[in-house]
């Protein structure tokens, strides 16, 4: 059979398969990424309109103080319609460009690693872009438009939560039949599939007809690390301080600021001439300049990505340990603030109850009972979280938790699809 690459192009990360002669293999995607075999969704356009990709994307990005033009999670605007052309230093970018771009890394990488180009790729696609089937076509389209601008002649698609399953099926014996849930917890949303496995199958192309219900929510770990930096980090950059109005009377800080922070992408924004001159005036009344100071800090360094690099690892640490603490030591910015597996469930609390209702609801709508499934197969970097755990083994039994390799499972799974295609 022919080499073939499996490639799931994620909203926050992306990751490489190679099928070469039936043998699956993940491919080292990013050599600049000393953590994985990921490659993070982002690009860096610098001021000559230079592109890189993942994590020589943001090395770039921190290097040339946020001069460029930094793009992420482009994957969320494949069902817009109303996405036409992006300007960058005056040329325009088509949706399927910039996703071309990153499918393009990737696929070099790929054919690098094995020494030979590579023209078949399985894209992985969620069970359901929108409910709305033109949408849900448009994105699909787009996405298949991305992969032949990235050079792949031959473009399959397989369901996200079917690849993440195929692995598992693979392992079970010939005639054996299961009905599994599979969630799948990314960096912007936590999607969720009842879906019917049988040992021995050979049929891994389109299974739509084994998907017994789906479901997902717009909960994902950049949501929870939103959520440390706005309990815990904020409030030492002015949060709940107060400045002086032009009549004298105290205002608070305008609230938009300290939201803007709570995504690291964004903070450059705060660097435009009138929210500097903003918040310079406020720190020129404020009831605690050292706060406002540290904001400026903050804003002026860019160091946005770096504080929130700090955020992540104390997020992944409270998935073992009891207690984390932030740790962001650059004068005048000390930041060490402990953190408690009990503190942390609190800050995602609803959010918490949002994958509960909708694990509840996927269940219900496939007609089955929670006794009925006989697996739940988790992944994704927050189905190590405690709390998300706690939801599956009340539900369903501790016994029936399978948890796998929490960025690679579905790219595996893209990769044995690619053997019975």
């Amino acid at each position: 059979m022919d080499t073939i690459f499996g490639l799931d192009f994620g909203t926050t990360n992306s990751a490489l398969a190679v099928n070469d002669g039936g043998v699956v293999r993940i491919i080292d995607a990013d050599p600049f990424n000393s953590v994985g075999k990921t490659l993070r969704s982002i690009l860096f356009f610098d001021r000559i309109r230079q592109v890189y990709v993942g994590q020589e994307a943001i090395n770039h990005y921190i290097e040339d103080d946020a001069t460029g033009r930094l793009i992420q999670s482009v994957k969320t605007f494949l069902t817009s319609k109303t996405f036409s052309t992006t300007n960058i230093s005056g040329k325009p970018y088509h949706l399927d460009d910039l996703i071309a771009i990153i499918l393009r890394t990737l696929k070099k990488r790929g054919e690098s690693d094995l020494r030979k180009e590579v023209s078949s790729v399985v894209l992985g696609r969620p069970a359901i872009f929108s409910e709305d089937q033109e949408i849900d076509a448009l994105a699909e389209q787009r996405l298949k438009s991305a992969a032949h601008k990235a050079g792949f002649k031959n473009v399959f698609f397989q369901f996200e939560p079917v690849a993440a399953a195929l692995a598992f099926e693979s392992s079970l014996e010939p005639g054996t039949e299961k009905i599994i849930m599979v969630g799948d917890f990314g960096g912007g949303t936590s999607d969720f599939t009842v879906i019917r496995l049988r040992g021995g199958n050979l049929s891994t192309g389109n299974r739509k007809t084994d998907i017994l219900s789906l479901g997902g929510v717009y909960v994902g770990g950049d949501t929870f690390n939103s959520h440390i930096m706005w309990h815990r980090i904020v409030p030492y950059f002015g949060l709940n301080s107060k400045f002086k109005g032009m009549r004298g009377q105290w205002l608070d800080v305008p609230q938009h600021i300290f939201i803007t922070l709570c995504r690291w992408h964004l903070i450059p924004h705060l660097r435009e001439r009138k929210q500097r001159e903003n918040i310079r005036q406020i720190k020129a009344s404020s009831d605690d300049p050292e706060a406002i100071a540290r904001l400026e800090e903050l804003i002026d360094q860019n160091y946005g990505f770096r504080l929130f690099q700090a955020i992540e690892k104390a997020k992944c640490e409270l998935s073992s340990m009891p207690i984390s603490n932030v740790m962001f030591h650059e004068d005048p910015i000390n930041i060490n603030s402990n953190i408690t597996q009990c503190e942390f469930e609190k800050m995602v609390k609803d959010d918490l109850v949002k994958i509960d209702r909708c694990v509840e609801e996927t269940v219900r709508n496939s007609g089955l009972t929670t006794s009925e499934i006989d697996t739940v197969f988790i992944t994704g970097g927050s189905s190590h979280i405690p709390h998300i755990r706690e939801i599956f083994e009340i539900k369903f039994g501790r016994d029936k938790i399978k948890i796998t390799d929490a960025f690679t499972s579905v790219v595996y799974g893209l990769g044995l699809t690619a053997s019975h295609l």
